[in-house]
């Protein structure tokens, strides 16, 4: 089992895949990641945009990973920023649809600490080389998207919702 958070305004026992923006890092999912105080930062700022009355939520899982790599749950897993993290996020952003070729996609956030390399690589302001060199020096952060429905159903189970 691994323990995975999700940060929001909301308590969400019963996450769904489709539900939210689809132009997002790896596609239209439910989005989580290894690392608590991102998803504490995260919901703060999500809760922030909705009001001072909004208060930050984490949202705490257990993923069932072994089990789902058992029944041939499909995983990519980018490990570093690199050529190949860098155009799936780009075709991602663009709305290539990418919920067939993977049930749950992990790696970095392309997050303000990166987005600007990014964007400068998708509008052919930069070559791949020079925004990998630029994104050699940024800390990777985490994140795991959930593509598929039955993956959550059957592998992500809600522990509880932390209002901070």
């Amino acid at each position: 089992m691994i323990t995975l958070y999700h940060g929001t305004y909301l308590s969400i026992p019963k996450p769904l895949a489709k539900v939210g923006r689809k132009n997002l890092d790896f596609g239209p999912g439910f989005y989580l990641t290894q690392i608590e105080s991102q998803a504490r930062d995260w919901a703060t700022i999500i809760a922030s945009r909705k009001g001072r009355e909004t208060r930050a939520i984490v949202n705490i899982y257990n993923f069932d990973y072994d089990n789902a790599v058992e029944n041939n749950v499909k995983f990519k897993i980018f490990n570093e920023y690199n050529i190949e993290w860098l155009d799936y996020v780009v075709n991602c952003r663009k709305g290539k649809d990418v919920s067939s070729i993977f049930d749950v996609v992990e790696g970095g956030v392309a997050n303000d600490n990166v987005i600007d390399t990014v964007e400068d690589y998708e509008k052919g302001i930069i070559t791949a080389e020079q925004a990998l060199g630029q994104l050699r020096y940024k800390k990777v952060n985490h994140q795991i998207c959930i593509l598929n429905q039955e993956v959550i159903d059957k592998y992500l189970s809600f522990v509880d919702s932390i209002m901070l």
